[in-house]
């Protein structure tokens, strides 16, 4: 959502705002200027101090939010990220807000993907995709389309890195969520071919040809890498161009079409320098030297490797230096130039080592053995006694091979003994290793001739599972025996004392079942009062009720029971009425009785289990609970009849 158009929102809505929903949404507007300009940490500086500021208008809130969310996501702090978009989405779900809950869930979704939170980025993304096409914006469905495919293309490639794997040589798992990846993208493009997106069309083609060239399809990649330098050209996307080219050189590789992916890394480099960028520069000159080193042309070879090495060297990328170092040792052994050849391998095996890199520097070490054999210089011991050493990992299973038998088993089985460590963590190696949980002693009961032994195990399983929720949800009311009770603290049996009943027992489960607005930040209280009443005054519509069917279905049936029988008036075959002022006709009681009625369906089973009965008015006479007034009136009154 943009501000702007939350400030235009704003100046045609009739309610006036105070000064610090003034000063909120300038400093918001201000923010966002800065963002699109590029200065993000500035437009975060402004965003924060709107949220400080405040506002009592849920719209203009969420807007901050959003782009506070898409700023730090560009700034790389994706925590905040998240923390705003994961505001900016309860905002719209309570505001009943889809498109903006459909924006937030796919701007979620983007965050928590680049966090490595694959499975939680997918649900937020098809919620992204479902709220869309319920709202049929095809817009917002194709940019859901296309995060659902960025998605399972980065946590594809994510399990991929576990093991030096080439394309298409990957395990099941990966290339299946590739393939999920795929079924987007195809999605995405046959959309935006339909709106004639021709923008987003190029995109769909270049990350097709990247989840094909992945699972080996070299010529499925090769296909939709040309289309996407077609659209690049046509739009003079010259960083677009370029990503082409390279991704069509290294597709052309795997097919063994050198001279085609030669052309291609050329225009790479060509383009790079155009714009400036040294690190793909040197990236383009690495690949150029491997390409022509694969054409046996090595002088070409080591003329590029040169320029990678100088590039290399001038970014400080130690990295990049071993692996020029590496390659130029390689050409010049091919090329019988074996001094040179030596050199680099030096200058490899030091670099390797000052990076602790372990393959790298067993792979120098190599070289330089063979270099010096060939050239019958002699041997340096300790270059091959730590080569031996470097190529066999301590912590490898290869490395037990030299191992006596004894030794050899006593370390896997010391091994194998600290997985226990994960059983102790299980609640049943709890149980087993430490105390032991002894049942409670069973309660002893009087023996009764109208219960079975059936029953008593039901009431045993409902004790042991239900009791503490019974006993913090029961209601009695304590009636002593030794003290007196006048008649007008007795409750009476009215809507009035029904509703302060039922509120007593309860108050605490409608606590914490009580549905609130999150404390925001930048959110004022009047804005909760207005949207409290905007909620009071609506009538619930047929999806509401229909989710509440959903959500309360399964906890009614366990809780439902018959209505109790009502009272019966001897005189009149009627329910007893506690409203002496009641006609034939019905009126303002109507709802009073509904309400009642609704009460008894949803509560009726759990207000039968909390019930407590009063005792009998001629118990509480003969043990002297009830005053002797009251005596006297029974006994002036032996009919029961009321006097008037």
């Amino acid at each position: 959502m943009s501000l702007s158009a939350s400030a235009e929102n704003l100046t045609s809505d009739s309610q006036p705002y105070d000064g610090s929903s003034n000063m909120c949404l300038e400093l918001a507007l201000e923010g966002e200027r800065l963002c699109k300009a590029g200065d993000c940490r500035a437009g975060v500086a402004f965003f924060q101090a709107a949220i400080q500021a405040g506002t009592d208008d849920l719209r203009t809130l969420s807007a901050i939010y959003s782009q506070l969310g898409n700023a730090y996501f560009y700034l790389g702090d994706y925590a905040k990220a998240m923390q705003y978009h994961k505001h900016d989405l309860t905002l719209a779900r309570t505001m009943g807000d889809k498109l903006g809950e459909a924006k937030s869930s796919g701007n979620l979704g983007n965050t928590l993907k680049v966090m490595g939170r694959f499975d939680e980025a997918v649900l937020c993304c098809k919620r992204h995709l479902d709220l869309s096409r319920e709202l049929n914006d095809r817009q917002s469905e194709g940019r859901a389309l296309y995060n659902l495919g960025n998605v399972y293309h980065a946590k594809g490639k994510h399990i991929g890195r576990c093991g030096n794997k080439e394309p298409g040589d990957f395990a099941e798992d990966v290339k299946s969520c590739l393939q999920e990846a795929v079924g987007y993208y195809e999605e995405n493009l046959v959309l935006m071919r339909d709106l004639e997106d021709v923008a987003a069309q190029g995109r769909a083609c270049g990350n097709l040809g990247n989840t094909h060239y992945l699972l080996g399809d070299f010529a499925q990649a090769i296909r939709y890498h040309e289309e996407r330098l077609s659209i690049a050209r046509q739009f003079g996307d010259k960083s677009a161009e370029r990503r082409a080219h390279s991704n069509l050189g290294n597709s052309h590789i795997f097919l063994g079409q050198f001279e085609d992916a030669a052309h291609h890394y050329k225009r790479t480099l060509a383009l790079a320098q155009e714009l400036g960028d040294h690190a793909v520069e040197a990236q383009a000159c690495y690949s150029l030297g491997n390409t022509y080193t694969l054409l046996r042309d090595y002088e070409t070879a080591i003329e590029y490797h040169l320029r990678h090495l100088l590039i290399a060297q001038h970014l400080t990328d130690r990295v990049g230096e071993g692996r020029a170092c590496w390659s130029l040792g390689n050409a010049y052994a091919a090329l019988s130039n074996h001094e040179k050849a030596l050199y680099f391998a030096k200058k490899h095996l030091e670099i390797s080592k000052e990076l602790g890199d372990g393959i790298g520097e067993a792979t120098a070490k190599v070289n330089i053995a063979d270099l010096r054999k060939i050239m019958n210089l002699p041997e340096n011991g300790d270059t091959t006694e730590s080569s031996d050493q470097s190529l066999t990992s301590p912590t490898s299973p290869h490395s037990l091979d030299h191992l006596p038998v004894n030794q050899r088993i006593q370390r896997v089985r010391r091994e194998s003994m600290e997985q226990l460590s994960l059983i102790k963590m299980t609640p049943d190696g709890k149980a087993k290793v430490g105390l032991t949980l002894q049942p409670p002693p069973p309660t002893e009961r009087a023996p009764s001739p109208i219960k079975n032994e059936d029953e008593d195990s039901f009431f045993d399983l409902l004790s042991r599972f239900q009791s503490k929720r019974m006993d913090d949800q029961r209601c009695s009311l304590n009636v002593d025996n030794k003290d007196s009770t006048n008649v007008s603290n007795l409750p009476h049996e009215g809507p009035d004392d029904l509703i302060d009943m039922i509120a007593g027992m309860q108050s605490k489960r409608m606590d914490e079942q009580r549905v609130s607005l999150p404390n925001l930040p930048g959110l004022q209280t009047n804005s909760l009062q207005r949207l409290a009443d905007s909620n009071r005054n609506s009538i619930p519509d047929d999806s509401f009720l229909d989710q509440l069917v959903r959500c309360q279905d399964s906890r009614l049936e366990d809780q439902r029971s018959p209505l109790p029988v009502p009272a019966v008036d001897s005189e009149s075959d009627s329910p007893l009425t506690h409203n002496d002022n009641t006609t034939g006709k019905s009126g303002a009681t109507v709802p009073d009785e509904d309400f009642f009625s609704l009460i008894m369906r949803f509560q009726s089973g759990r207000m039968d289990d909390q019930r407590a009965s009063i005792p009998r008015m001629e118990n509480r006479i003969a043990n002297g609970t009830i005053p002797h007034a009251i005596t006297e009136i029974s006994n002036n009154n032996p009919n029961g009849k009321k006097k008037k």
